[in-house]
């Protein structure tokens, strides 16, 4: 028997939705459109993972209205440990669908760097917003979770750095998830004009620990000639939540996309992290980690396309299951005909911990021009032996030496969060989970 797939909300109730929050004539068009087309299409089909009874549709609310803040003090403590307000000083915090707390330097304005919320974008920046949304980075009609993201939108952020402005600092955006029986339809919009850079880093964190609700995640990313976006994320949502997460990166001539991403949820999750290398000489790097426990099941698949000559992509992928959880780790490098002198580089490792643990790491090339490079490796296994022992024989208990071995596993990816107390979050979070 497969989950119902009937639409829990109408037409009407959209139309009503949209207006109520005063959104531009475009957005209202878009939702109306992207519901009709949801109605006919399919859900995606992740590779070696069959999601038909998974829970995409079935939720008890739309919104969830929580209060605003005036200090990060306000916040439960499990969130406030995500944020160091010493080295953070342009800070996004949604809770449930409720924008409660932004602030951003005035350095940052005065430059036209824009860091709010996605409804208050498409009313203050409608053009802006309008130009990037759903249009070169994620289409709305791919299939039935896109479109029901565009439908279905409820929060998420704008952030736009316009040509020749190098943001230092980094922009932290944190959602937060309190109410469980609303749905969480967030969209992300990240642009890096011309000669730009920016760091952005996000945190998806639930306050209880189980629950049975619906998080559908697309973010778009554009890094333009020459620019750079550094992009860091942590998910950890609650067990039984089902998760739809799609990151997209759209690179210019010269332009930059690196991400670094911790998917930790205790869910079931499909994960799609697609970098279209569109200029000359532009670059993508992906580093993902991930640790699955208990009977969760994930589908993570990351990609990297080439389209401009001289292109370089790399994908670097750990993960480590234990009881009888499962992963799926697809890795796609594909040079198109004319990316010539490119190179797509791709590494996959699981780490099993227990006999009724599943891996499976699937590295894929497909190639369509002659003069590049590229190379893959994959590998599915137990703890090393032979490490084990080295430490063992140095007086190391075995629970700290697999530790140890773990978190050195963990160690490429989790160096990589540019700030601290995010990357603090998930060594604490590994930690928690492979204990």
């Amino acid at each position: 028997m497969t989950i119902d797939t009937k639409l829990p909300f109408d037409q009407e109730y959209i139309s009503s939705f949209s207006k109520e929050a005063n959104e531009p004539s475009w957005l209202l068009d878009l939702r109306l459109q992207a519901l009709a087309k949801a109605e006919d299409l399919a859900l995606p089909k992740p590779d070696k993972t069959n999601i038909s009874k998974w829970n995409f549709t079935a939720f008890d609310k739309h919104t969830s209205q929580a209060s605003t803040i005036s200090s990060v003090d306000e916040l439960p403590e499990v969130v406030k440990a995500l944020i160091d307000t010493e080295a953070v000083k342009n800070l996004y915090v949604q809770r449930d669908q409720t924008a409660a707390y932004s602030t951003l330097t005035e350095e940052l304005k005065s430059q036209g760097v824009i860091f709010t919320d996605i409804q208050t974008a498409a009313k203050e920046h409608s053009n802006l917003v309008e130009k990037y949304f759903m249009k070169d980075g994620v289409k709305v009609d791919e299939h039935r979770l896109t479109a029901l993201n565009a439908a279905l939108l409820n929060g998420g952020v704008f952030v736009y750095v316009p040509k020749n402005v190098e943001v230092q600092e980094p922009l932290q955006a944190v959602f937060v998830r309190e109410d469980e029986e609303a749905a969480l339809f967030n969209h992300v919009i990240v642009v890096a004009e011309d000669n730009s850079s920016v760091t952005y880093v996000e945190n998806y964190i639930a306050t209880a620990e189980e629950s049975n609700g619906v998080v559908n995640i697309v973010t778009e990313v554009f890094a333009n000639s020459n620019a750079k976006v550094t992009f860091g994320a942590v998910d950890y949502l609650a067990k039984g939540t089902t998760t739809y997460v799609n990151r997209r990166g759209v690179a210019g001539k010269d332009g930059r996309i690196e991400w670094a991403l911790g998917l930790m949820s205790e869910g079931n999750t499909v994960s799609e992290n697609t970098t279209y290398l569109m200029g000359d000489g532009s670059y993508g790097d992906t580093k993902t980690v991930t640790v699955g426990r208990g009977e969760q099941s994930q589908n993570l698949t990351t990609s990297i396309v080439h389209f401009g000559k001289h292109s370089e992509g790399y994908i670097l992928k750990h993960g480590v299951m234990k009881e009888s959880a499962s992963s799926i780790f697809n890795g796609i490098g594909k040079i198109e005909h004319g990316a010539s002198k490119s190179n797509a580089e791709q590494e996959s490792r699981v780490l099993m911990l227990s006999e009724k643990a599943r891996g499976d790491a699937n590295p894929i090339l497909l190639i369509d021009e002659d003069d590049v490079t590229a190379g893959h490796a994959a590998s599915v296994g137990r703890v090393d032996p032979i490490q084990l022992y080295y430490l063992m024989s140095r007086g190391i208990p075995q629970t700290e030496a697999e530790r140890l071995v773990i978190h050195g596993f963990l160690a490429p990816v989790v160096n990589e969060l540019p700030i601290e107390t995010v990357k603090k979050q998930l060594t604490d979070l590994i930690e928690r989970k492979v204990r």
